[in-house]
């Protein structure tokens, strides 16, 4: 049988836009004029398997690709893991993983959409040097609970892959639909299945999150800062010294206030 619709050859029978050719990419085995010779169902499956062969063969895709993925998909990866949901990275032309950049415009987008491979392909991408193994994505920091390091920084993390890796007083990206995307120190309470998050700015009070509430968790591996760490760390005791001398010159203010207006005992 001829392809259709004017295609001439393997290749363009293939890319037929009436996807009517594929049952003719390879001769199929012509059936006996006893219809009782060969049933139906096995010259079917015969076509069938010929076809994909064919198919394998010109577009280099293995037969289990070609059933069982999503072929739009081929420059991604998934990382499945039984505790976690699904990490959708995506990898560069030699099957490395890419460091996706997660900006601070991009976090509500990254809530909604951090399982969705084509948004993953679309993230910003960096690059950094002699990263140990493993899968690694970068996050924007922003407020001032982690100082000192300062808001606009960007954090290197690698993939935790099951929440028992978490160690203890160590600093991670933790993912949540009720959080957000937020930056701490964490504290396991395995026996009451939660974390307490602890920010390095004691100003910022400890709180809890409930293993439940976990889309994801990233370690911290490096970090970028685009200012002067050493002025930064100054910069940050002058703020917390003129906080210490304001409280201590209303303390002095409220003492004088109230011996300045008791009665003179004296006759």
């Amino acid at each position: 049988m001829p392809p259709h619709h004017g295609c001439s050859s393997l290749q363009s029978a293939a890319a037929c836009p009436a996807n009517c050719c594929y049952a003719d990419i390879l001769p199929i085995q012509k059936r006996s004029p006893n219809p009782d010779a060969i049933p139906h169902d096995h010259t079917y499956s015969f076509q069938i398997k010929t076809s994909l062969i064919a198919l394998s063969d010109i577009f280099q895709v293995s037969i289990d690709d070609l059933i069982r993925s999503n072929l739009s998909h081929r420059d991604l990866e998934i990382i499945r893991n039984k505790e976690l949901r699904v990490l959708a990275i995506s990898v560069d032309a030699h099957k490395n993983a890419n460091i996706e950049l997660v900006d601070t415009k991009a976090e509500a987008g990254y809530l909604e959409s951090f399982n969705d491979p084509e948004y993953i392909r679309d993230l910003p991408k960096i690059g950094f040097p002699q990263l140990p193994l493993g899968t690694y994505r970068g996050f924007e920091i922003r407020g001032d609970s982690m100082l000192p390091m300062e808001s606009g920084s960007i954090v290197i993390c690698s993939y935790v892959e099951q929440l028992k890796d978490i160690k203890k007083d160590r600093t991670y990206v933790v993912v949540s639909k009720t959080e957000g995307l937020v930056y701490k120190r964490l504290r396991p309470e395995w026996e009451k299945d939660r974390l307490i998050l602890v920010s390095d700015n004691e100003n910022y009070l400890p709180y809890p999150i409930s293993l439940d509430e976990i889309a994801e968790v990233w370690q911290y591996y490096a970090h970028l800062s685009f200012s002067d760490a050493r002025y930064t760390f100054h910069q940050m005791l002058e703020e917390k010294l003129q906080d210490i001398q304001r409280k201590v010159s209303e303390v002095h203010f409220r003492i004088t206030a109230e011996a300045s207006s008791e009665p003179d005992g004296r006759l």
